[in-house]
């Protein structure tokens, strides 16, 4: 069980404004680019903001984040919907997701002399996790989502942690501890993802096989 499972509905609540966004000509690339310009420009002043000790900057990251589920979910819709699928979409869609984790999580090590490698770990890992995901629906068809510490639930865990930050709450040392655990279960999500991707696709090939036969 993950937010993912969530999605659905929050797609029904977005549909107004992507039928919107389409009737003024906002393409599905465009909303991905946006998210992932807006991204980078936030994480540029949470790192700024790290190193100078302004940390009620931080409040902004929950914001940003839901904002930008919201923005993650818009460019699918209009991608399906309005038939603006394509191959430059797909590529664009997993860099940008990557480069946003990256700028908005990787300021969180400059809260404490032992975070920057724990940081730097867990965005490692989450990109594995995502690669993990990608490398599933090519070899079976089937994206794997699966939890404990998907996409979306990693934009909550920092969300939370942003507002914690942001409120004025030391992170020393419980942020480090946050950080390591966080790692332990971006590596149980890669082992999920690749125990069911694998088995998915040995059901796909004995699906063919007894299809041919």
């Amino acid at each position: 069980m993950t937010l993912y499972t969530l999605k659905p509905r929050f797609q029904a609540v977005l549909h107004p404004a992507v039928r919107a966004l389409y009737r003024l000509g906002v393409t599905a690339n465009q909303v991905t680019v946006a998210a992932c310009a807006g991204s980078v420009v936030l994480g540029a002043v949470l790192a700024l903001a790290a190193t100078g000790e302004r940390l009620e900057c931080f409040l902004l990251l929950p914001i940003w984040l839901l904002l930008r589920m919201a923005l993650n979910a818009i460019d699918g819709m209009l991608a399906r919907e309005f038939a603006q699928s394509s191959t430059l979409g797909a590529y664009l869609n997993e860099l940008c997701d990557v480069v946003s984790d990256a700028a908005l999580y990787l300021p969180f090590g400059l809260l404490g002399e032992s975070c920057l490698a724990l940081a730097i770990l867990a965005v490692f890992l989450a990109n594995v996790a995502e690669m993990t995901s990608v490398l599933a629906l090519a070899s079976s068809g089937i994206r794997r989502n699966d939890g404990p510490l998907g996409k979306s639930d990693r934009a909550l865990v920092f969300g939370v942690l942003g507002l914690f930050v942001g409120s004025g709450v030391a992170p020393d040392p419980w942020l480090a501890w946050v950080l390591a655990l966080i790692a332990i279960l971006l590596l149980l999500t890669i082992a999920r993802r690749m125990r069911y991707g694998i088995a998915g696709t040995g059901n796909q090939q004995r699906q063919t096989t007894a299809t041919r036969e």
